[in-house]
């Protein structure tokens, strides 16, 4: 029994021993200044996932001030198409949108088709030095998974699903902002760009939502395969952190998605990235409808509230809307930029625009977007 009680002595000695070193040890430790990394420790840091940090761009970047918040801005942003068949005048009339609205350094990054590569360097290189030097033409062959390349290259619009694949084809870039050739920049490319900033450390991409109306969408009312939320995402202004995609496996998801649904797909690329969505809800940011406006959003009525109160910032020109006389203030928007020449008068670019839209006035659109209180946002 003796031995016994001695043995507890002796154990409870031990255990309040140690405390006591405990104790001095965190005391000391509190007194010390902050630890400065070494380099290996910094180049551990550095190497964490980018899933575990903010957007990072790879780019030189400043500080705005934008309330008591510091957002970065980047030095360069970059925009990237596809261009196949008959649309080189549509991406060049986006190119030039964005550069009249833009003092942000952009590079462009288009995957081209032969005559779309020769047409867009031919009408580039004309243009004024002092807008060549906001820019970079990056122009890449059009590139699909060599067993179904056919396939892909048919899938809706020519070279359309080529913006799938643009994780693997652009392992240098961080991020993107895609836009389908049929889109004109009302607004800076940046105040697009800066919703990475506003992103979560989970979500990969951003779009807008596909209709604003339960009546009139499409998704909920016909679409065969799943989608996103309640009436689907449409996918022709697109934010894209190209590093959180490739770290998800994105590619490794689209493939087995096209085989599966393959038969009951019809906007192509598009429901593609509706139905990774819906299974994957929380790696996507949705931006407000005026980031993407179209002709649903005003042909029957107005259904988009952020762009009556914010204005236009993406003029998105699906079904044609550009070119036929469906929707003539699309047209006549669209006519305003392409006539547009590099050194011209903003002021007066904004004046033609209105002027032309008075014309349409007849309209729904046109009627909503001559009563926008500012239409262009220089």
């Amino acid at each position: 029994m003796a031995r016994r009680t001695k043995f507890f002595i002796r154990a409870g000695i031990f255990i309040s021993l140690l405390l006591v070193l405990w104790n001095f040890f965190w005391v000391f430790r509190l007194q010390q200044p902050d630890k400065i990394p070494t380099k290996i420790e910094s180049a551990l840091l550095s190497s964490v996932p980018q899933s575990m940090n903010d957007v990072e761009f790879h780019t030189p970047k400043k500080y705005l001030q934008h309330g008591n918040v510091p957002i970065e801005k980047p030095l360069e942003i970059h925009i990237a198409a596809v261009v196949c068949g008959n649309r080189t005048n549509e991406t060049i009339v986006m190119i030039k949108s964005a550069l009249i609205m833009s003092s942000t350094f952009i590079r462009f990054i288009l995957f081209a088709d032969e005559t779309a590569t020769s047409s867009l360097n031919g009408t580039v290189k004309l243009w004024p030095e002092n807008v060549l030097n906001r820019m970079s033409l990056d122009l890449r062959p059009i590139t699909f998974p060599a067993d179904k390349a056919e396939e892909w290259k048919k899938l809706f619009k020519p070279c359309a699903s080529q913006r799938l694949f643009l994780p693997s084809l652009l392992q240098e870039v961080d991020s993107v902002l895609y836009m389908d050739t049929d889109t004109i920049f009302l607004t800076s490319p940046l105040q697009v760009w800066e919703h990475f900033n506003k992103m979560n450390k989970m979500q990969m991409a951003a779009v807008a939502p596909e209709h604003e109306d339960f009546s009139t969408g499409w998704y909920n009312r016909f679409a065969r395969h799943p989608y996103y939320g309640n009436l689907g995402v449409n996918s022709g202004v697109m934010l894209m952190n190209l590093t959180r995609m490739r770290q998800f496996g994105w590619e490794k998801y689209v493939v087995p998605i096209y085989h599966e649904y393959k038969s009951k797909i019809v906007w192509g690329d598009q429901d593609i990235i509706n139905i990774v969505f819906h299974f994957h809800p929380e790696k996507l940011y949705v931006y407000p409808c005026h980031y993407n406006y179209r002709p649903d959003h005003c042909m029957y009525m107005s259904v988009c509230k952020t762009a009556e109160e914010q204005g236009i910032l993406v003029l998105h020109g699906n079904r044609g809307s550009f070119h036929n006389m469906k929707q003539p203030a699309f047209k006549a928007i669209y006519a305003s930029i392409e006539q547009y020449s590099f050194g011209g008068d903003l002021p007066t670019l904004s004046n033609n625009i209105k002027e032309s839209l008075t014309k349409t006035v007849d309209t729904s659109c046109g009627k909503l977007m001559n009563s926008l209180p500012k239409l262009l946002k220089i």
